[in-house]
């Protein structure tokens, strides 16, 4: 009866040590403009055995629940302003912190709409506007920020500040023009590519507004083993092509 059992403990050792072990899943929090191409990444991490759980959100919305707490792995911004906050209160590990991606910034305009404006100094947007709201994503949302420099720097901003349909994050102030419910919106140039319903009307002068940067880092509070391993993955060749895929600009690594 003794040497049974001990066979039956010696054959469901041998089951343990034949399962393969499963690695644990990485949480990411990142800007509601990485979806998509985040999305099709964290498909490419599973054939590599590991996996990814998103969640998307404006940048600062995902900085202060990791501020409050939230248990997030890896951190992806839309701006190195978000990242140097959680940086500053010690919430990232400085070491891991890496430039990722760079964007540009459209007009876009539902997809029927027929308006003709030329992205530039003195444009009129206003008038272009009659009686709508000009779409954008919030004043701490890093696409809202983007969008108010710009228009600054073109000229426009003092004609349509009062003017706002202001969005959670930059998603949303691309479903407001898909809607019909603007006339026009300032978003990412990739969230434009995505949007049947929408047309770029033209591309914000990349010196109109501070460089769209998109930076990654490891959160402190993680004890996951394979969040490094993503954050790896996240920027090397296979994530680089699917970036590219979806209109992204993947910067060198340093």
């Amino acid at each position: 009866m003794q040497f049974s059992k001990m066979l039956g403990a010696l054959a469901f050792a041998w089951v343990l040590i034949a399962i393969p072990a499963q690695a644990a899943t990485v949480t990411v929090f990142a800007a509601a403009s990485l979806k998509n191409a985040l999305d099709e990444v964290g498909r490419e991490y599973a054939k590599t055995g590991g996996e990814a759980r998103f969640s998307y959100a404006a940048s600062s919305a995902m900085a202060r629940q990791i501020e409050q707490g939230a248990p997030a792995d890896v951190y992806v911004s839309a701006d190195v302003d978000w990242m140097t906050y959680l940086a500053e209160r010690g919430l990232i590990v400085a070491a891991s912190r890496r430039d990722l991606l760079t964007n540009r910034l459209a007009l876009i305009a539902p997809a029927d709409s027929r308006t003709s404006l030329k992205v530039a100094k003195g444009m009129p947007l206003a008038r272009a506007l009659g009686d709508g709201r000009l779409a954008v994503a919030g004043p701490d949302v890093p696409a809202g920020k983007y969008a108010k420099a710009a228009l600054i720097s073109l000229g426009a901003w003092g004609q349509v500040s009062g003017r706002l349909a202001q969005a959670e994050n930059v998603r949303t102030a691309l479903q407001y023009v898909a809607r019909g419910e603007s006339p026009f919106g300032v978003v990412y140039d990739t969230d434009a590519r995505l949007e049947p319903k929408v047309r770029i009307v033209g591309l914000f002068p990349a010196a109109s507004h501070p460089a769209i940067v998109y930076p990654a880092a490891l959160v402190v509070g993680s004890k996951n083993p394979e969040a490094a391993k993503f954050l790896s993955f996240m920027s090397g060749p296979r994530a680089a092509a699917v970036f590219r895929k979806y209109g992204f600009t993947v910067l060198p690594r340093r």
